[in-house]
């Protein structure tokens, strides 16, 4: 499908690397019988060297022409093609277990991670390019500038690392921005449990929100000075100072 004209407004930019592809493909680790599922198939550059190394593989298109591509493609049987967008697939319908591939568009990256976030329980591993900058934030360490909300989200669902940063060279059309690879595995038991999910959304989307305040001010309409000690926090101290489970351990004082 040599003239595929790549659509800004699905923010297409197709992977040419090889070096970055065989990086990427190493990473999943992908054995004949599993069950993967790649986001944006786009023109094949990780799709085929998946598939020489898969039995079967489902991808998730937006684009209705890369769709007709790939349901007329000679490797068509191997395949399976769910016509939608990421951002309201349900993953679920994938299996009960399965990792998970993709090149995903930088233009919705962060509600796209969180949206896969919320199956957890059924990933094994995911392996995605993405900006650059927004790798920096997933794997930021409190303390950093860079940490924040989308750190603190992730990193207690999943441990994370940053495999290889990616130039624009190695895309087509390159895009304005450099990018890198994230390796997200699930902590599983490891992970801290969230008793109360909206009291966690609420006192990380607080903290960060007002990052320059104190805990004491930016949690104010949330919890009192007693609730966050109690928590073993002190009011004194700003969001980007503690760890992900300081703020399970806050939002388990949010009454609900």
């Amino acid at each position: 499908m040599s003239g595929h004209v790549p659509r800004k407004r699905f923010g297409q930019h197709f992977l040419i690397d090889a070096d970055v592809i065989e990086g990427i493909v190493d990473a999943l680790d992908p054995q004949p019988s599993e069950t993967m599922v790649e986001i944006g198939p786009g023109l094949g550059a990780l799709t085929l060297p998946l598939l020489q190394r898969l039995d079967h593989l489902q991808v998730v298109e937006l684009d209705r022409d890369l769709v007709a591509h790939w349901q007329v493609h000679a490797l068509a049987p191997r395949l399976t093609v769910h016509a939608a967008d990421a951002l309201a697939f349900d993953f679920a319908q994938v299996g009960a277990r399965f990792k998970v591939a993709g090149n995903l568009p930088y233009n919705i990256s962060t509600p796209l991670l969180f949206h896969l976030a919320a199956y957890v329980a059924r990933i094994e591993r995911m392996v995605l390019m993405l900006q650059k900058e927004v790798v920096d934030r997933m794997v930021a360490e409190p303390g950093s500038a860079a940490y924040g909300r989308l750190s603190v989200g992730l990193q207690v669902r999943f441990a994370l690392y940053s495999r290889m940063d990616v130039p624009p060279t190695a895309f087509k059309p390159p895009p304005k921005v450099d990018s890198a690879v994230v390796v997200m595995v699930p902590l599983g038991a490891a992970a801290p449990q969230i008793d109360n999910p909206a009291g966690f959304e609420a006192v990380v989307a607080a903290a960060f929100g007002q990052r320059r305040k104190t805990l004491r001010n930016a949690l104010s309409a949330l919890l009192d000075d007693s609730q966050i000690r109690a928590a073993g926090v002190d009011p004194g101290a700003r969001a980007e100072q503690l760890a992900p489970e300081a703020f399970v351990a806050l939002a388990e004082q949010v009454p609900h």
